[in-house]
């Protein structure tokens, strides 16, 4: 008798109801939703820590400077995300509360490790609560504290990884490959953003367009999240 898919027995109904092999469907398929996102990129730099992302804008009639793709959580601390952008929202904001909630109380910034482990706490409590669906969403945050530049990656069961650099969304496996082939300890910041540029016009091709992507920087020097302009991009994305 040919065994019947999981989907079919119903083990994917319940959030908390595991397969006979060990796996809770729905967090599978909240982790295939953030494969389908745009993409999201990071790299640590001797200088910073940097994220570029793509905006994916397809409609002509959308302003792209009202499509934000990179958030500022503290003014050292930034992040990007990919999957359900109304998910990321609401953990961009719990990010962003925790950071003033930190600064008011100590009076002092936040380390990025706290910024991270709160947001997944919240992620992987989504794991295990009947009524409630997990996160779609993947989030890298990239921020400068005492301890120098960082850059982690979370996913929607709430595990993290710090990371020297990666790349989220629908370009992984392609983008993926580049990073590890270009991407050296001492890249500075300037040329982290010409890597990453070069990384999404491979993947996208002829739908490759300056006004589709977002990118800021947290430099190690004054440790200011700082956003970088769309002729800066320009200029790069043109030279070969």
């Amino acid at each position: 008798m040919q065994p019947m898919p999981h989907q079919l027995m119903g083990y994917d109904r319940a959030i908390t109801m595991f397969s006979p092999d060990g796996r809770l469907l729905q967090v599978e398929y909240a982790k295939k939703t953030v494969r389908q996102g745009s993409t999201a990129i990071g790299v640590v730099c001797s200088d910073g820590v940097l994220l570029v992302a793509d905006k994916r804008i397809v409609d002509k009639l959308v302003i792209p400077e009202s499509v934000e793709k990179i958030f500022k959580i503290d003014d050292h601390i930034g992040a990007s995300a990919s999957g359900i952008l109304s998910d990321a929202r609401v953990l961009i904001e719990k990010a962003q509360l925790k950071a003033q909630q930190h600064s008011v109380t100590y009076d002092s910034p936040v380390d990025v490790i706290s910024i991270v482990k709160d947001v997944c706490t919240l992620k992987q409590i989504c794991t295990q609560s009947g009524g409630l669906r997990p996160f779609g969403v993947s989030l890298i945050f990239a921020g400068v504290d005492e301890e120098g530049p960082k850059l982690f990656e979370t996913d929607p069961t709430g595990i993290f990884f710090q990371f020297k650099a990666t790349v989220i969304g629908e370009g992984e496996v392609e983008i993926d490959e580049i990073l590890e082939k270009e991407y050296y300890d001492k890249i500075t910041i300037e040329d982290g953003l010409k890597l990453c540029i070069k990384a999404l016009k491979s993947f996208l091709g002829k739908n490759f367009n300056i006004n589709r992507i977002d990118a800021a920087f947290i430099s190690k020097k004054d440790k200011k999240f700082t956003k970088i302009e769309n002729g800066r991009l320009d200029k790069i994305a043109k030279k070969k």
